[in-house]
């Protein structure tokens, strides 16, 4: 990372992002998001401007807090006195940490938004998941069927906010649908259920020919975690449980403990890029998998996300696809068309 000491000028910018519809899931629902747009140019060639997007979930990011413009302001004074983006202790602020690690980056490449430089920049759009909300069971049965006709091979349903013998007839009705049978089925269930019931209600599932499940239990239940891990023919992906671990002491140990099939990814939660990319090479040590998913952040956000993503070799279906959820989102750099994303380099 370039250290640009004195020279360094900011500007933030709140900006409040509406749901075209609101976004529930078994924990909450949102219906607006506020996300904070960092510039960051050199004082010396102020027309390259780095940008990054600071965009905490409320009731899941530890920085979602009143002062978090403030920690913001505070970082970037300290980045302007010349200490180093990397030596800075934000291990609370991984929101922050995302943005202000985006800008940098954003910055030292010509500030063109242009993050990580890759095939997905240039002919290789990548596989997303449809995401389908939480709603009323009819409507989210027309909704995958819509993501189905618009291309897409994997849907991913939120689960846990119904009654389970409901969701289950709700996918028994959807594996009974001829165009699913080569449909893709992940399930998120945000920590829904209880760790006694957790168990039956995944070997439950099984008969619908589910690929995974996440967080199907709240974070922070190891033991039980890891029961389920071990004993479940579903496949669990952890999610809220990376959040707040210590790459550098807690992760190997964790995931070596668990020992789950995938982790998810969201490095607005995690703390960024470099910390993300750590993940990945834990897991693939011990052959767990991963995928990456937006922590609906806006569109600078998600681009800077894709991006990422798209230097890695990926083979699964990503969670990508959350830029069309607000109806005042910033312009975008990407397209999604037949269940994959695609860069342009043109921004309307």
């Amino acid at each position: 990372m370039v250290n640009l000491g004195m020279n360094l000028a900011y500007s933030i910018e709140l900006h409040k992002l509406r749901f075209l519809k609101p976004a529930k899931t078994s924990r909450n629902t949102f219906e607006e998001k506020k996300h904070w747009l960092v510039k960051i140019w050199d004082i010396n060639n102020p027309t390259v401007i780095g940008i990054g997007e600071a965009a905490p979930l409320e009731f899941l990011s530890p920085d979602y807090r009143e002062d978090l413009h403030s920690n913001i302001e505070s970082t970037l004074n300290l980045l302007i006195e010349g200490h180093r983006f990397e030596d800075l202790d934000l291990s609370g602020f991984p929101s922050i940490k995302f943005c202000i690690e985006s800008a940098l980056i954003d910055l030292k490449n010509g500030g063109k938004q242009v993050y990580f430089r890759s095939e997905y920049l240039i002919k290789k759009p990548i596989p997303i998941n449809g995401l389908i909300w939480m709603n009323s069971l009819e409507s989210m049965m027309l909704e995958s069927i819509q993501k189905i006709n618009d291309g897409f091979n994997c849907i991913k349903f939120k689960v846990g906010s119904h009654d389970f013998d409901e969701e289950c007839r709700f996918l028994e009705k959807f594996r009974k649908l001829p165009q699913t049978k080569s449909i893709e089925i992940r399930l998120d269930a945000n920590g829904a259920f209880l760790a006694d019931e957790a168990f039956e209600k995944m070997n439950d599932l099984l008969k619908f020919n589910v690929h995974s499940i996440e967080q199907p239990i709240k974070p922070k239940q190891l033991d039980d975690m890891a029961k389920l891990c071990r004993d479940s023919k579903l496949s669990i992906a952890l999610d809220e449980e990376l959040i707040s671990i210590d790459t550098k002491n807690d992760a190997f140990k964790l995931l070596k403990f668990i020992n789950p099939a995938f982790i998810i990814l969201k490095p607005t939660l995690l703390g960024g890029f470099t910390q993300s990319d750590r993940w990945i090479e834990l897991a693939e040590s011990l052959k767990i998998g991963w995928w990456a998913t937006s922590a609906l952040e806006g569109n600078f956000g998600l681009n800077a996300l894709s991006q990422w993503v798209g230097k890695h070799q990926i083979t699964l279906p990503q969670g990508l696809g959350t830029g069309l959820l607000y109806e005042n989102n910033f312009p975008s750099h990407a397209e999604i068309k037949n269940g994959f994303l695609y860069y342009k380099e043109s921004v309307v």
